[in-house]
C-alpha cells in the first residue's frame, strides 16, 4: 500500500480529497490512510472514528492522518485516539508544504483567520465525464444547528477569472460535464471585488467556454438566487433542470428557531417561479426531521412542504445536536422520535421519487454514461442503460421503465 484517502461528507470534501491526495503523493508519503473527515452530523464524526478504529485493526503498519471539518472542530478527540499519527486542519490540508513538514502531531490552526480560497477540480482532471470544480468556501451565516462554519471558515470565493480557468481545463481533459461546488455557493462574490454574483459566474462559464455541454450547481439557498441566475436558467439550456435545495424545514416556527433566511411561504414561491421559468426543472432538498421543539403538527408542515414544492430528491437528516451550537441547548425531541420521523419523511421522498421514476417513462432522455451501464438524466436521475454506451458519452435514451431507484432504457 502507498497512499489510501478515505473520505466522508460533502461534495466539497471529494474535490478537496483529491487535490489532498496530489499534495501528499508530491510530497512522498508512502503506507499512509488520509481520513478526511465530516462534521455536519454527530454520525458523521461516528462514522470517522469508526473507520479509524478498522483501519488501524486491518492495516497496523499503516500510518493514519486526520483531517476535514471534523478534525478541525474536535482535534484533541482525534488526536487522543492511538491510531492516530497526526491530525491536521482544514486550513492546511490543501497546502503541500503541510504534508512535507510532518512533525507537529496536531496541526489545526484558527480557521477563521483564513480570507482566501482557490479552485480546486476533482474527477475531470483524469478524464471522468463529471467533474466538480470549488468556487467557493466558508459560511458567514450562523444556522443554530450547523457547526460547519467553525470547521470551514467564513465565506470566501475563487476568483472568476480562476473559476472559469479551471472548468476550462476540467473540459479540456475530458469532463462532459461541470458542477460548481462550495459550502454556501449561493453567496459566491460577496467577499471579492465588484461582488460578482453566482449568476454572474455561471454567465461567465456559459460564454468563455462554449464546448462545456452540461453545467450544474451543487446545493443552493434560495433566498441568495439571484436575477442573473434565474436568467441563465430560464435562457440556457445547457443549465441542467435540476436544483437541490437547501430548506431544512417546512415550519416556519422552526426555521426562525434554525435562524434560516426564508420562510416556508418564500420557498414555495421560488419553487413556483423556477417552474415559470424553466417548466421541466426538478428539485432536491435536505431537510431535518426532529429539530428541538419540533411539534407532530410542526412535522407535518415539512411533510407537506414535500408535496407543495414538488420535491423530488430528498435528502433526509435526523437532528443531531452538535457540541457548541445555539440547538444543542434548546430543549431536545426523543431520540426515537427523531428516529420515527426521520423515516416517515424518507417514505414521504421515496413516494415522491417513484411519482418522477413513473413520469419519466416513456420519455426520450438526454443522459450522461457515468460508467458502463450507468448514466444519468438532464434531471440528475439515475438511470440503467445498455453496454453499447462508452464512458463518457452523451446519448439520447428511451426510458422504457425504472426498477425503483433507476430508471431503465432499452
Amino acid at each position: 500500500m502507498t497512499l489510501e484517502v478515505v473520505t466522508f461528507g460533502c461534495r466539497l470534501n471529494a474535490v478537496e480529497s483529491e487535490a489532498m491526495r496530489r499534495a501528499a503523493e508530491g510530497a512522498g508519503l508512502n503506507d499512509t490512510i488520509l481520513i478526511n473527515t465530516c462534521a455536519v452530523t454527530a454520525e458523521a464524526t461516528r462514522q470517522a472514528r469508526q473507520a479509524i478504529r478498522r483501519l488501524g485493526r486491518e492495516r497496523p503498519g499503516a500510518r493514519i492522518i486526520v483531517t476535514g471539518c471534523a478534525a478541525q472542530t474536535e482535534p484533541t478527540m482525534f488526536a487522543d485516539m492511538p491510531e492516530v499519527a497526526r491530525v491536521i486542519g482544514n486550513a492546511g490540508k490543501l497546502d503541500p508544504a503541510t504534508w512535507i513538514a510532518g512533525d507537529t502531531k496536531v496541526a489545526v490552526s484558527n480557521i477563521m483567520a483564513v480570507t482566501q480560497t482557490t479552485a480546486h477540480p476533482a474527477d475531470g482532471v483524469d478524464g471522468r465525464p463529471r467533474a466538480f470544480v470549488q468556487v467557493q468556501n466558508g459560511c458567514d451565516h450562523r444556522c443554530t444547528f450547523c457547526i460547519i462554519p467553525y470547521g470551514r471558515g467564513n465565506s470566501r470565493s475563487v476568483p472568476m477569472g480562476e473559476a472559469v480557468a479551471q472548468v476550462r481545463r476540467v473540459i479540456e481533459h475530458g469532463a462532459r460535464e461541470v458542477v460548481l461546488t462550495g459550502v454556501d455557493v449561493t453567496s459566491y462574490g460577496e467577499d471579492i471585488p465588484g461582488t460578482p454574483s453566482l449568476g454572474r459566474l455561471v454567465q461567465q462559464i456559459l460564454k468563455h467556454v462554449p464546448e462545456l455541454e452540461r453545467l450544474r450547481i451543487s446545493s443552493i439557498d434560495s433566498v441568495e438566487v439571484d436575477e442573473e441566475l434565474l436568467d441563465a436558467f430560464a435562457n440556457d439550456g445547457r443549465l441542467m433542470p435540476h436544483l437541490h435545495l437547501s430548506l431544512q424545514a417546512g415550519d416556519d416556527m422552526i426555521l426562525k428557531r434554525m435562524k434560516r433566511r426564508h420562510l416556508r411561504a418564500d420557498a414555495i414561491a421560488f419553487c413556483d417561479r423556477m417552474r415559470r421559468l424553466r417548466p421541466d426543472v426538478v428539485f432536491g432538498a435536505d431537510i431535518i426531521a426532529g429539530f428541538p421543539t419540533e411539534s407532530e403538527a410542526m412535522f407535518a408542515r415539512s411533510l407537506d412542504l414535500v408535496d407543495e414544492c414538488g420535491l423530488t430528491h430528498l435528502h433526509v437528516f435526523p437532528f443531531s445536536p452538535r457540541n457548541g451550537t445555539p440547538a444543542a441547548r434548546m430543549p431536545q425531541v426523543r431520540h426515537e422520535v427523531v428516529k420515527e420521523r426521520a423515516k416517515r419523511l424518507r417514505e414521504h421522498g421515496r413516494a415522491a421519487l417513484l411519482r418522477h421514476l413513473d413520469g419519466e417513462v416513456g420519455r426520450t432522455r438526454r443522459v450522461l454514461v457515468e460508467s458502463i451501464g450507468l448514466g444519468r438524466t438532464n434531471y440528475f436521475t439515475p438511470i440503467r442503460i445498455g453496454a453499447e454506451y462508452a464512458q463518457g458519452d452523451v446519448a439520447d435514451v428511451r426510458v422504457t421503465g425504472h426498477d425503483g431507484r433507476h430508471l431503465l432504457a432499452a
